[in-house]
């Protein structure tokens, strides 16, 4: 899982409150909770989806009333699954949102 995690282009390891953490760009998208379980944060429409399936592979995590991660149990999921949630959770964190104009500063009347 590291691995899979650490060759995603910009990511680095670091600790969060005593788990390993995967970010990129300063942002954590991924986590690792134990040795068996993974935490991805995902758009919350894809936690409910994904956490909704019977394969019982993921369920939601909740942060107070905010869905904010899918646990993974590696146990029940393939590589090749768990590489395409690491991705996904990856391409959303090092997605460019759209910034305002800067702002133009208003002349003064000595200008």
């Amino acid at each position: 899982m590291r691995r899979l995690a650490l060759g995603l282009l910009g990511t680095s390891e670091q600790d969060h409150h005593g788990r390993p953490s995967f970010r990129v760009g300063g942002h954590i998208f991924a986590t690792l909770w134990d040795d068996t379980h993974l935490n991805v944060m995902l758009e919350p429409q894809r936690i409910e989806a994904l956490s909704s399936e019977p394969t019982g592979m993921c369920v939601p995590i909740r942060w107070g009333r905010r869905l904010a991660a899918l646990q993974v149990h590696l146990e029940r999921a393939t590589p090749g699954e768990v590489a395409l949630l690491l991705e996904e959770a990856w391409r959303r964190r090092t997605r460019v949102t759209p910034t305002a104009p800067p702002r133009r500063r208003s002349p003064t009347p000595a200008e």
